[in-house]
């Protein structure tokens, strides 16, 4: 039987890169203890309001079809959050989706096709590969270097760019390495993006999980408006993944011939669940703040614990709820690394190869469990670190 081109585009870029956390989740199922450290899931449950008023609504009858836009409650609240930011924006700049991922996808599908480059820093979110080759496009790489703390150089952007490029991916606060740009550098890259004529795609999804400092984004600009579209959800900032409550925000006449694509695919999300990220939007709740500060004093608990530990050499990030940890010392990709960890020490970590090249030597750190657990995780990491080293010089022995 034949197929269409977009199976065999996907076809390495699905599942296979949380291998070795369905390998865990089997493990635990039959009994063994993990520690699973893999993915990006708040250990902290939505606020009791967010669910009563998602309760409400049911009981309300809010069961029923959606505007293929999204439903008037959250487009205004959505339009009041973004005009603080950037002036002019109504509801007629929004767009929901269910989450974030799906907000991706669409805005991908209406900027790009076959023969378009995206600029994407490595390393990059895991389904970022995936939304790009999904038109036909493809990833054009942009150098994320350790060095730099991970976060984009706009010589090393301004020397990826090639004449086929038409969009830059930009995740800041950034996953997997949890960088954060600074305002020069974002008025660097944005200046590179007038002068190349390229879409500013802002994946902006852990905005209120930076750890110091305020957040800084191309959106805030007046002169990158016309080119900017932010995607984000309240999958972090209120701990609902779940709900897949997400969102685009950028010009008019974007949403406008984006919103048929978005009908195509969606045609709406849940009135129930639109209704509470209205309230979500609209109210004072304190669940990133709470976050912020677990997963800040984790991510120090942790760097702490393997300070000095042979072989590793933690990254403690400025946001999000990951940690980097380089292993090259160990003499071990990431992956190998990830693999022996989780089979002699029972510690299931995301190797770094599921998030680029530049990554294959960490593995990557979900901070989502208690500080007890991340600092076992931490000493049988140290142990198994200790082994690797040994292990050379007893082959030499």
């Amino acid at each position: 039987m034949r197929y269409a081109s977009i199976t065999d585009r996907l076809a390495d870029l699905g599942s296979g890169k949380w291998a070795l956390h369905h390998q865990a989740r089997r493990m635990k199922a039959e009994g063994v203890p993990v520690i699973e450290l893999t993915i990006g899931e708040p250990d902290v449950a939505p606020d009791p309001a967010l669910l009563a008023e998602c309760q409400r609504a049911m009981n309300a009858g809010r069961t029923r079809y959606s505007s293929g836009r999204g439903e008037p409650a959250v487009l205004q609240a959505l339009a009041a959050r973004y005009a603080r930011r950037q002036a002019d924006v109504t509801a007629e700049n929004v767009l929901c989706f269910p989450g974030t991922q799906a907000a991706l996808y669409a805005v991908m599908c209406g900027l790009v096709e076959a023969g378009d480059g995206v600029l994407v820093g490595d390393p990059l979110y895991a389904t970022y590969d995936g939304v790009i080759r999904a038109t036909g496009a493809h990833r054009v790489t942009v150098t994320l270097r350790p060095e730099h703390g991970f976060r984009m150089q706009p010589a090393d952007l301004e020397a990826a760019i090639t004449p086929d490029c038409r969009v830059l991916l930009l995740n800041s606060p950034h996953n997997p390495t949890g960088a954060v740009l600074t305002s020069d550098a974002i008025d660097a890259i944005g200046a590179l993006c007038r002068r190349h004529d390229l879409w500013i795609v802002c994946d902006e999804v852990y905005e209120q999980l930076i750890f110091s400092g305020t957040f800084d984004s191309p959106f805030d600009r007046p002169e990158l408006a016309e080119r900017t579209i932010v995607v984000s959800s309240i999958s972090k900032s209120h701990a609902a993944p779940g709900f897949r409550s997400g969102w685009a925000v950028g010009p008019k006449e974007f949403c406008t011939r984006l919103l048929p694509v978005s009908e195509m695919m969606l045609f709406g999300v849940q009135p129930f669940i639109a209704d509470m990220t209205a309230y979500a939007l609209t109210h004072e709740i304190g669940t990133a703040a709470e976050m912020r500060q677990r997963y800040r004093d984790r991510a120090l608990t942790l760097a702490e614990a393997l300070k000095g530990v042979s072989g590793v050499r933690p990254m403690v990030p400025d946001a999000g709820m990951f940690l980097l940890l380089d292993v090259t010392e160990t003499g071990l990709s990431g992956e190998d690394f990830a693999w022996a960890l989780l089979k002699e020490e029972h510690v299931a970590v995301m190797p770094g190869g599921s998030f680029g090249e530049n990554a294959r030597g960490f593995v990557r750190i979900s901070l989502t469990v208690p500080t007890a657990d991340l600092v076992e995780a931490g000493r049988r990491i140290a142990a198994l670190a200790a082994r690797l080293i040994e292990r050379p010089q007893a082959a030499t022995a």
